[in-house]
């Protein structure tokens, strides 16, 4: 269990512990803090039999997060939710880092350890955490047994989410909540102190270990666990039910009961309904903090993971959105076919925080000026707007053909634009104005704004249409609303 050891027994000094084995009485003291019993079978075994268990002492942990669970997580959740002074919580997280948590003792209702002082005082804090009632503990395993996974999770210590969820459901908080987590401790602080706090944290570790602890500070210990799971999936498998106890299975004597083979077979295309179709949140949430104690990494920027973070979780439920009023969603795997420059562009074309927008410009050999002019194009069409601001074609002969018809037909005569034409761009007279081909033959209207083109207007077949784009006044200088075209393009 990734150094935690755990025996079937454990004693506890009444008042100050001391520095050698963390002075545990009851049982013999080890060099690494760990205890052993009389009766348990040694440091490092664990007696699963027991109503106690005894995890030996934690060498000190250098950075890196305190757990690693969901359900870690969750418990020292409870602990923030309910310690009135966070500086606490803080310095109880130091102590444990440190190494200051002695063996830890959990058994029904409690949690106990000899935590040491930086100047070599130690102190016996506890933890108390309600116990479940036997009918709470009927309705949370008659939950478990109805799930083979819920089962085979357990027994790979894993806490499943849904059984919690399922729990809390039926009335049984698995998992503590605020004030939940009750402290006691020998410095006689009557809120949640640095020794409390630190027990919390070696705790949370355990857990990620060893769920079966929690279960265990809810009353009952891992062995008693699985044998009532046990019983109530034999009871099943004969007809019956098991609630607490062996119950009649209901065979009666004409055998148990069920499903033949054959109408079991004639039912196996039947599909149950659908469930209901989810409504979205109104916007996507918040991605989790991360400034934290530890320094991060070389090359690590939280700050920059945050703003991704953010980036992605609004880009997907901008796709659920539109996915469940069903409006079509950009194909699988699009994203993904962005280049870096590119992702850049779609990144800025969000409107970041200024040294965002800095770094993806000098990240991707732009200046500022020309991640602006990529940005406006990117949010007239995406990428085929940003190829054709960045990248220069000549269009063929059977294209080059094509296009000239389409410039001749799309004005009266004597209506038409005198235009110059270098590769797939033509300018107008006065060189204010200029169309620009795609290649998929669409027309991308441009002007010219402090001596450089930038787009003004989404692709049009039309060459007159977005021509009158390109010339019309009152224009943004190529800054566009976030129009329907825009947002489908936002979302590849």
């Amino acid at each position: 269990m990734s150094g935690y050891g755990a025996t079937g027994g454990y004693g506890t000094a009444d008042g100050h512990g001391t520095a050698d084995g963390y002075g545990m009485t009851g049982g013999h003291g080890t060099a690494d803090g760990g205890v052993t019993t009389g009766g348990g079978r040694g440091h490092g075994a664990a007696d699963r039999d027991s109503e106690e268990l005894t995890f030996g002492a934690a060498p000190p942990v250098r950075g890196g997060a305190f757990t690693r669970t969901w359900w870690g997580r969750a418990w020292l959740k409870a602990l923030e939710d309910t310690a009135l002074d966070g500086r606490q919580v803080k310095e109880g997280r130091r102590h444990a880092r440190a190494g200051a948590v002695g063996a830890v003792s959990v058994r029904p209702g409690r949690i106990t350890a000899v935590v040491q002082d930086p100047d070599g005082s130690a102190y016996r804090s506890d933890v108390l955490v309600r116990t479940l009632a036997d009918e709470e503990w009927d309705r949370l395993l008659d939950l478990a047994v109805d799930s083979a996974g819920h089962i085979a999770a357990l027994l790979d210590h894993e806490m499943p989410p849904h059984l919690v969820e399922d729990a809390a459901g039926v009335g049984v908080d698995l998992l503590p909540g605020i004030g939940d987590l009750e402290p006691e401790c020998g410095c006689e602080a009557w809120d949640h102190c640095p020794h409390t706090a630190a027990l919390c944290h070696q705790v949370a570790r355990i857990l990620d270990e060893d769920p079966f602890a929690l279960l265990l500070l809810r009353g009952r210990g891992q062995q008693a666990v699985v044998d009532a799971l046990q019983a109530r999936s034999a009871a099943r498998a004969g007809g019956g039910a098991a609630t607490g106890g062996a119950r009649d299975t209901g065979t009666g004597a004409g055998g148990p009961r069920g499903v033949s083979a054959a109408e079991a077979y004639a039912l196996r295309d039947i599909l149950p309904p659908l469930p209901a179709v989810p409504v979205p949140d109104a916007a996507p949430g918040e991605p989790p903090a991360l400034d934290t104690e530890t320094d991060p990494e070389p090359g690590v920027e939280p700050a920059a993971l945050e703003f991704l973070a953010a980036d992605t979780a609004a880009r997907a439920h901008r796709l659920l959105t539109e996915l469940l009023a069903g409006r079509p969603v950009a194909p699988a795997g699009s994203a993904g076919g962005l280049s870096v420059a590119e992702d850049a562009v779609r990144l800025a074309a969000g409107r970041p925080p200024a040294w965002v927008a800095g770094r993806l410009a000098s990240g991707t050999g732009r200046s500022r000026a020309e991640l602006d002019a990529a940005t406006r194009a990117w949010r007239w069409g995406g990428a085929a707007a940003l190829a054709v601001l960045e990248e220069s074609w000549t269009p063929d002969g059977p294209a080059l053909a094509v296009a000239e018809a389409r410039l001749a037909g799309a004005w009266e005569d004597g209506e038409a634009p005198e235009l110059s034409r270098s590769g797939a761009r033509w300018t107008a007279s006065g060189g204010r104005a200029q169309l620009r081909l795609g290649e998929d033959g669409r027309w991308w209207p441009y002007r010219l704004v402090g001596g450089g083109w930038v787009p003004v207007g989404p692709a049009d077949r039309d060459p007159a249409a977005a021509f009158t784009a390109a010339t019309a006044e009152g224009e943004r200088d190529g800054q566009p609303e976030e129009t329907n075209a825009g947002s489908r393009d936002l979302s590849q």
